[in-house]
């Protein structure tokens, strides 16, 4: 692939991929020149799993954490939210960030993490795997290349500790790839259903109280076992949230049981009040009508 046909057009990513094998010499420490200034200028994307171990370090809910620590974007144009560090304010710094080095660095997220290594999840539309490719993401500021230190990107992976991390970011970056695959397919999604995805998969404090809630169990048959688990563990209720959207926003059959007597009720209900609607509106045409004769 030459620079012309990269997909990386004005990026500091290297227009070449890699599988796990690939050697790559790389070192950062606090005595490097360089040391805290990828951190001074800071475009993080965060994973759900992000999330839910910082606002853990943090001590406060997911709720507070997004409010006080993050931006939402939109992955493509009235698709579906993806969430950011908010730098500091009035500046583009990582508000996470000491002279010291990363006051969270033991909780930092998953694009930290992989920093110089960038994650290229993708699927191709007649595929039903993903699959997982490597670039080398090179910039100008950054002396950790000139480093004498080699390994692979498979053996900087587990150094870093991606493995517990991409285990439990996979669920999401697969409903993300699903809707981008699934193109125009599924239809613009409506603004309901966006609210569901960011609150289920980035607010988790949110989504325990919808799970525990009564209008969820009158509508879910969750094992009374399996729900005490998901309300007492974020990482299990975070899952459980991953395979929850891809029941309900792309009908697959996932083995989260509904109540069909509610179902149909509540669909009995929608079509009484649609036929309510339209025969208040013909008897408001009609009672025009006479008015015009």
């Amino acid at each position: 692939m030459n620079q012309n046909d990269s997909p990386f057009q004005s990026s500091p990513v290297l227009p070449e991929m890699f599988d796990g094998t690939k050697t790559i010499q790389f070192r950062c420490h606090k005595g490097i020149a360089c040391f805290n200034a990828c951190c001074k200028s800071i475009d993080i994307s965060l994973t759900p799993y992000d999330i839910l171990r910082l606002k853990r370090r943090l001590g406060i809910s997911s709720t507070e954490f997004l409010e006080h620590f993050t931006l939402p974007f939109e992955m493509e144009k009235d698709g579906i939210a993806g969430v950011k560090l908010k730098p500091v304010e009035n500046g583009s710094a990582c508000q996470f960030m000491t002279d010291d080095g990363c006051s969270v660095y033991e909780d930092r997220p998953s694009a930290c993490r992989y920093y110089p290594v960038a994650l290229l999840t993708m699927r191709r539309q007649d595929e039903y795997v993903d699959k997982d490719a490597y670039a080398l993401v090179v910039e100008e500021h950054c002396l950790g290349h000139q480093e004498d230190r080699r390994l692979t990107i498979d053996e900087y992976r587990k150094e870093q500790g991606l493995d517990e991390y991409d285990a439990l970011s996979r669920g999401w970056r697969q409903l993300i790839l699903k809707k981008k695959s699934s193109g125009p397919t599924i239809g613009k999604p409506s603004k309901r259903s966006l609210q569901l995805f960011f609150m289920t998969c980035y607010d988790v404090d949110r989504f325990r109280d919808f799970v525990a809630s009564d209008a969820f169990n009158a509508l879910y048959d969750i094992p009374g076992s399996d729900l005490d688990k998901f309300l007492s563990d974020d990482v299990e209720l975070m899952q459980f949230g991953f395979r929850f959207l891809r029941q309900v926003l792309f009908g697959e059959a996932l083995g989260i049981a509904m109540r069909m007597d509610i179902v149909e009720e509540r669909r009995r209900k929608v079509m009484d009040n649609r036929m309510r609607l339209e025969r208040e509106a013909a008897e408001q045409l009609a009672r025009a009508e006479e008015g015009d004769c």
